[in-house]
This record gives structure tokens, C-alpha cells and sequence, in this order.
């Protein structure tokens, strides 16, 4: 089989990279590989598939249309085992091999097991596709209890879907606090206040060390001495690219597989995009893993304008009256997280503290549950968390990638933050700038 474009993945970083390379290419063979046996989903909805809140038929990112109008070959239930360069070639796991001229590697991630001896040995469950999670909810019809080992955004959606099924959840933490990497401290011990209101109990800076299964539970050693036991074992302790079966090239890989702006690998007429691929950071300009949707939709954008036509392109943005080479500004984190009726986010340095030289303005109201950190660096901010706040992250984003100097309405930024960050928005899309006597 041959194919002028070939994407192994279906997920965002593919499908946009598939959109941009349709409007420059309207013809050319594309070829689109899925590992699962469905239509393409964001990794997202799985812990909302988890809890009942949607159902599986209306989460799908995409309809047989879709692939149909657009001219696409979607291959699903194929995995990819191996890559060739040299011949520019695909094998999948059924044997057939696909010939390529552009190849986007899109793969996403997967599950790490943290090295506790008989975890391996015992029955647990991840959470990143689809099938995961109706094991997952297959599991939690018949158990009565769950722990989960990890207390990241994966681990803590599902420490809420669970425990409202019905479960005792207990979660471990290696670490003294939850959500590490998304929030500070405070943060962190609010949303956790919230979380132990509701039943979940944690375990934090006492790591497993060994895990033992019967028939019936699987029972969990923790450094300090105790030991826990659940039904359901749920391991979200964080994931790797899914880049296996690229060991045998010489693709550059580290963390992820190394990318330049454009997302070309190290190998000609080879890009990567989304979890898989390292990128350079925003504010450092070194590369690392940045495995956020809003990422993987952007890369896959960069990608596929690159795979169709001239990297070098000059894009018109209306919304900024001038004319910018669409290339990849660099990762920023941003997330977002919903627990128990309560909205909150992170953006940016948002751990950053006065001790690393940045400006930090704190309001809290635990009362009211409303916790917001702004980061300043100077007159810019590079930083900002929110739990119940008004503020919109996506507005801050644009705040902090497009580095606007706050100069004299620094002060009032601070105190009316929503609508200051709307009119500096406002004032640098129409070029307009914001002055205050």
C-alpha cells in the first residue's frame, strides 16, 4: 500500500495535523492509523465516560463522514511495530506494510508502572483508552472499594467517578502533596479538603513498596507501615511517549522524539506531534515533554502545514493585523480541572514562588472556596492558578504567550484581574493600547 501522507494516530495532534494538510492538499492519498477499534476520542472524556456523565457514542471527535468527504483512509484496530527510513516504510501488526512519502508520528502516550515489587504480579487497571475505561467500570460493578496509586489529574477524575459509584477510594502519593505539577501547595490542600469531604481518603509522602493479591483484594504496603486493601486497583502514576517501535531508527528520541519548530524529526520527510513529541519550552527555550491537548492540537496544526507545503510559511492573523511564521512558540502548561461542582486551573509558572525572583499576588477565601495566584516577571505575566474565579484561562494564556507589558495598569490588573485581562486582550488585537492616567 502507498500513501503521499501517512499519520500513526487519530487523536488531536493527528486529526488537526489531517485538517491543515487537507487545506493545502486536497487530493493526495492520506492515510490514518489507529491502534483501537473506533472512531477517534480525546483521551480527555475518559474519566467522564467513567463516571456515566456522557456516553460513549457522543464523545467521538470525528464520523465516518468525516474521513469519507475529506478523502481520508482510516485504518483502525492497526498498530504500528515498526518504522523504516530507509525505505520509507510502515510495518503494522497484521503484516501489512505501508509505503509513505510524509509520515507524522502522532502516537500518543501510555501508562508507566512505578517499579513496587507484585504490582506486576497483581490485577490493576490504568485509565487511557476507551477499552480501559469499560474495564474499569465493568470492575467497579462488582467491588465495593479502589485504590489508586498516584494523585494526578487522571487519578484524581477518577477518584471522584469512583466514589461517586459507590467506593470506598483510598489514593497514594509519593509525594507530600496532590496534583503535583499542576498546583502549589494551597492550591492543592483546598481541592484535596474538597475531595476528603466527599469520602476520598489519601495517603501523601508515603509511598507503596509492595503489592499483594488475592482472590478476592489486592493488599497495599506503604513505606511508613500501613497497609491498605481494595477491590480495584487503578495505577495513575503518571505516562511515557508511545515510541517503542521506533528503537530500531536513528530518530532522535530523549524524554520524546526530538522536533524542531516545524515538528520535523531528526529523519527527512518525518514529523512528530502531540504527546510523543519534545519541544522546546516557551519560557527557556529548552526542549521538553509538554503533553497537554491544547499542545498535541497546535502541533499537529504546525505539522500538517509543514508536511503540505512550505515550512517557512507566512500565515495571516487577522486578529493581530500582521503576518506571522506559523511555527511552534514553545510549550506552556495549561490544564484545567473540575472536581465536585468546582472550576480551577493552572497556567504557565504558576509554581514559580518569590524565592525564583517573580512577583507573586495571592488571594484566598477558603470559606467562599476561591484561591487565585497571579506570576509577574517584571510587567509581564507568566503565570497564574485559579480555583472559582472568574478569570478566563484562555485569555491568560494569550496574556502570557504574547508577553504583554502590563506597565502602569500593573496595579489594577491585580485587583479587577477579569476584566483588565479582557481589555489588554481586547487592546492588542486591535492594536489599541491601554492607558490609565
Amino acid at each position: 500500500m502507498q500513501t503521499k501522507y501517512l499519520i500513526i494516530g487519530s487523536s488531536h495532534a493527528g486529526l488537526s495535523a489531517a485538517d491543515e494538510i487537507r487545506v493545502h492538499d486536497s487530493d493526495s492519498p492520506l492515510t490514518m492509523i489507529s491502534m483501537e477499534d473506533c472512531l477517534p476520542y480525546s483521551p480527555t472524556i475518559l474519566p467522564y465516560i467513567l463516571e456515566g456523565k456522557v456516553e460513549e457514542k457522543n464523545v467521538y471527535l470525528r464520523d465516518e463522514k468525516f474521513f469519507q468527504d475529506k478523502k481520508i483512509n482510516f485504518l483502525r484496530g492497526k498498530k504500528a511495530v515498526k518504522v523504516d527510513p530507509s525505505v520509507a516504510k510502515v510495518e503494522l501488526d497484521d503484516g501489512r506494510e505501508i509505503s509513505y512519502e510524509k509520515l507524522l508520528i502522532a502516537t500518543g502516550s501510555e501508562p508507566t508502572l512505578p517499579p513496587i515489587p507484585g504490582l506486576k504480579e497483581s490485577p490493576y487497571y490504568v485509565l487511557r483508552t476507551m477499552e480501559d475505561a469499560k474495564r474499569i467500570n465493568a470492575a467497579a460493578m462488582q467491588a465495593k472499594s479502589a485504590v489508586i496509586l498516584g494523585t494526578g489529574l487522571v487519578g484524581m477524575h477518577a477518584a471522584e467517578a469512583l466514589g461517586r459509584k459507590g467506593l470506598k477510594v483510598t489514593m497514594v502519593e509519593l509525594l507530600p502533596q496532590i496534583l503535583p505539577g499542576y498546583f502549589d501547595a494551597e492550591a492543592a490542600k483546598f481541592v484535596q479538603g474538597v475531595f476528603t469531604k466527599h469520602g476520598i481518603a489519601f495517603y501523601l509522602n508515603n509511598p507503596a513498596v509492595k503489592v499483594e493479591s488475592s482472590s478476592v483484594t489486592t493488599k497495599i504496603s506503604l513505606k511508613e507501615g500501613q497497609e491498605i486493601e481494595g477491590e480495584l486497583l487503578l495505577v495513575a502514576t503518571g505516562v511515557k511517549p508511545r515510541v517503542e517501535f521506533l528503537r530500531d531508527t536513528n530518530i532522535q528520541i530523549e524524554q520524546g522524539i526530538i522536533v524542531d519548530e516545524f515538528m520535523r524529526t531528526s529523519q527527512e520527510n518525518i514529523w512528530a506531534a502531540g504527546d510523543v513529541a519534545q519541544g522546546k519550552d516557551f519560557f527557556t527555550s529548552k526542549t521538553g515533554l509538554n503533553a497537554i491537548l491544547p499542545d498535541a492540537y497546535e502541533q499537529g496544526k504546525i505539522a500538517g502545514l509543514s508536511m503540505a507545503g512550505d515550512p517557512a510559511v507566512i500565515m495571516a492573523f487577522e486578529e493581530l493585523g500582521q503576518e506571522l511564521a506559523f511555527s511552534y512558540p514553545g510549550g506552556i502548561n495549561r490544564n484545567t480541572f473540575n472536581f465536585y461542582g468546582n472550576r480551577s486551573f493552572s497556567v504557565g509558572l504558576a509554581l514559580a514562588t518569590e524565592e525564583d525572583g517573580y512577583e507573586i499576588d495571592k488571594m484566598f477565601f477558603p470559606g467562599g472556596g476561591v484561591y487565585q495566584k497571579l506570576v509577574f516577571q517584571g510587567e509581564v505575566l507568566v503565570g497564574a492558578i485559579g480555583i472559582n474565579v472568574t478569570l478566563d484561562p484562555g485569555v491568560i494564556l494569550n496574556l502570557i504567550r504574547r508577553k504583554v507589558l502590563l506597565g502602569n495598569v500593573k496595579s489594577e490588573f491585580v485587583v479587577k484581574p477579569l476584566e483588565m485581562s479582557r481589555q489588554l486582550m481586547w487592546s492588542h488585537w486591535r492594536g489599541v493600547a491601554v492607558k490609565r492616567n
